[in-house]
């Protein structure tokens, strides 16, 4: 079992949070951020794709181009970014079985690993973004 996010999905909430600090109306070259995040530029684009698709961030091809913040980090929750990231958390999955629970009244586990998941998600939602530390290092 794993309860993590991906590296892409931790990647993303650095570029958040360093797109955030940056924001002076300009766009941030792709090289740079994936600098201040500690990727590539090669792989900078697989991180911000689904940042753009979901409107958290724009980009701008050219000389001059670059990505920006398209949200206020205030109004943004964790949970927000991480299943634009990781795609929408599947509740209906038992923990036994993998698949959607074939017999909730008598499994075991049915009923602790729904509350624990509603508890992990609620939590997750209301967390909002504006409190990342775009200094921090820290990786999950």
């Amino acid at each position: 079992m794993h309860l993590g996010i991906s590296r892409k999905t931790a990647l993303a909430l650095k570029a958040m949070s360093v797109l955030s600090s940056m924001d002076d109306g300009l766009s941030v070259p792709g090289r740079e951020l994936a600098g201040h995040i500690g990727t590539t530029a090669r792989f900078l684009p697989q991180v911000m794709k689904p940042l753009v698709a979901h409107d958290y961030a724009t980009s701008s091809p050219g000389p001059s181009g670059g990505y920006r913040l398209a949200v206020d980090l205030t109004d943004t929750t964790l949970l927000q970014v991480i299943e634009a990231i990781e795609g929408p958390f599947d509740l209906g999955k038992c923990i036994s079985t993998g698949g959607p629970c074939p017999d909730q009244a008598s499994c075991a586990l049915h009923i602790p690993w729904t509350r624990a998941k509603t508890a992990v998600l609620t939590e997750l939602g209301s967390v909002m973004l504006d409190i990342m530390d775009p200094s921090s290092e820290s990786e999950g």
